[in-house]
């Protein structure tokens, strides 16, 4: 009972954390799994199980940056709006609707004032890095989920 607790309360901080830019969400869901190993033992938690979890953590980790790329280049955003998005996203923790607002804001400023785009272009591309980061963070959120689920699945608790 007491390892489920641990796990859970990781799992809870990751997912939360999901909408976080600066935690890392992946990597608290993936050390509490590690940890409520070690605590029974690594015997419902296998070493190859967590190799394979840690696999699965990688790809949440990848299918965040992929699809904030694709938003980015599928809208004609550049490397300076993405990078924009996430320093708004990171200012969006202190205001309301932070998480939309920063992103945006903070893309099509990046376009405005180092790329030197049109509004109306700088608009469309912030627009698609926004599209972008948020379907990686849904994206991510899925895969912690589906982690957590999994390892309290092993731990005989979802079965």
């Amino acid at each position: 009972m007491m390892v489920t607790l641990v796990f859970v309360a990781l799992w809870i901080v990751g997912l939360v954390g999901t909408f976080v830019p600066v935690v890392p969400a992946t990597f608290v869901i993936f050390a509490g799994a590690l940890l409520a190993g070690y605590l029974e033992g690594f015997s419902a938690l296998s070493w190859p199980w967590l190799v394979g979890l840690g696999l699965v953590a990688v790809a949440a980790s990848l299918v965040d940056n992929l699809a904030g790329g694709w938003g980015a280049r599928k809208f004609g955003g550049s490397k300076a709006a993405m990078w924009g998005a996430i320093l708004g996203g990171l200012a969006g923790l202190f205001i309301p609707f932070g998480l939309l607002v920063g992103p945006f804001a903070g893309a099509l400023l990046a376009e405005v004032v180092f790329v030197r785009r049109a509004l109306p272009d700088a608009v469309r591309s912030a627009f698609g890095t926004l599209v972008g980061l948020l379907t990686g963070i849904a994206a991510k959120f899925v895969l912690h989920v589906l982690m957590g689920l999994l390892v309290l699945w092993r731990l005989g608790v979802a079965s």
